[in-house]
């Protein structure tokens, strides 16, 4: 008797799995799914950019006037660890590009972590009517501007003609 309840429940476990699986293909079947759906969601991110900028004490740079293509991906602000800010975005070709200011010092340790260990070139360019530090690294590329008691960069894997585009959108009010 003890055998034949044993054979029952596996069995029914077997039975049980067969339901589940048709009801999950059933439901992958009829549920709709886009597969070509973009997964990058966007921010907005103008209520955090007003309060970093009453609360930062450095003046807090964002872009103004870039194309609709240029999509922000995220936003934060660390008031404790350097008064860092961040803001990320997807540019038009689909490349990542990011905004990083803060008061950590030094600045070469600073910026050698959010441009994922890029290095100083040496060069400079004028973008924007101010001067950039050239870093070039294996992951990201940057533009360094060291201002007075901040550090900003605009970083990225996108191209060096998109970070000159992005450093000159950005405007501090």
């Amino acid at each position: 008797m003890a055998s034949k309840r044993g054979k029952q429940t596996a069995w029914d476990m077997i039975l049980s799995l067969a339901v589940i699986a048709a009801v999950a293909g059933v439901a992958y079947i009829f549920i709709p799914h886009d597969d070509k759906a973009d997964p990058v969601k966007t921010v907005d991110y103008r209520v955090e950019l007003q309060t970093v900028r009453r609360a930062a004490p450095y003046p807090v740079a964002a872009p103004t006037g870039l194309s609709p293509e240029w999509r922000a991906t995220s936003v934060s602000y660390d008031h404790q660890g350097g008064s860092g800010w961040h803001l990320g975005f997807r540019d038009p070709d689909g490349r990542y590009v990011a905004v990083e200011q803060s008061t950590l010092s030094p600045a070469k340790k600073y910026v050698g972590e959010v441009s994922q260990k890029a290095e100083n070139t040496g060069r400079t360019e004028q973008v924007g009517g101010q001067t950039w530090q050239r870093w070039e690294g294996p992951k990201y590329d940057a533009l360094v501007r060291e201002d007075k008691g901040s550090t900003t960069v605009v970083t990225g894997s996108a191209s060096p003609e998109r970070l000159a585009e992005m450093a000159a959108a950005l405007r501090t009010s």
